[in-house]
């Protein structure tokens, strides 16, 4: 078997009024990301670390935000097209591994729900995807709640 590590990292501006998509779902709060599609940092992240373990650029290659198409996307269409993407190159996933930096809201209650709806959307078994929540401790951008960050690796292989 082959078996290719890749990392992703997103970044996005929180905003107040807008709808928080994390994760594929809707939580509820006050602000929510700010970006061209529906501003998903956890679908965002696994997009990238995907395809960078596939050796095949980035999100935003694939998905450009210049591109009206994607205007206020739906981020799980992006992340199912990665996976096919992934598929046609013969690859399956392994495990995922996300961590989403975010002074507040508290993300633990939510994190069963978003494992299951990405479980869904990726078409793979939920005990492969592990999704952490942590803050920055005050600190940056993050810290004033101004904004959300997430990273990801992901392992892939094919036989």
């Amino acid at each position: 078997m082959k078996y290719r590590i890749g990392q992703g990292y997103d970044v996005h501006q929180l905003e107040e009024g807008r709808d928080f998509w994390l994760g594929g779902i809707k939580i509820p709060y006050t602000h929510g990301a700010k970006g061209h599609s529906d501003a998903d940092v956890v679908c965002h992240v696994l997009c990238d670390a995907l395809l960078g373990a596939a050796n095949m650029r980035n999100i935003g290659y694939h998905f450009s935000d210049k591109d009206p198409q994607w205007k206020g996307v739906d981020s799980k269409l992006l992340l199912a097209k990665v996976m096919e993407m992934i598929r046609e190159k013969g690859y399956e996933v392994g495990n995922v591994d996300v961590t989403v930096v975010l002074q507040e809201p508290k993300l633990n209650p939510h994190i069963p729900t978003m494992k299951e709806c990405l479980s869904k959307v990726m078409d793979i078994d939920i005990e492969d995807i592990s999704i952490k929540a942590t803050t920055s401790e005050h600190l940056g951008f993050v810290g004033k709640k101004e904004g959300i960050a997430a990273h990801c690796v992901a392992l892939i292989y094919r036989q």
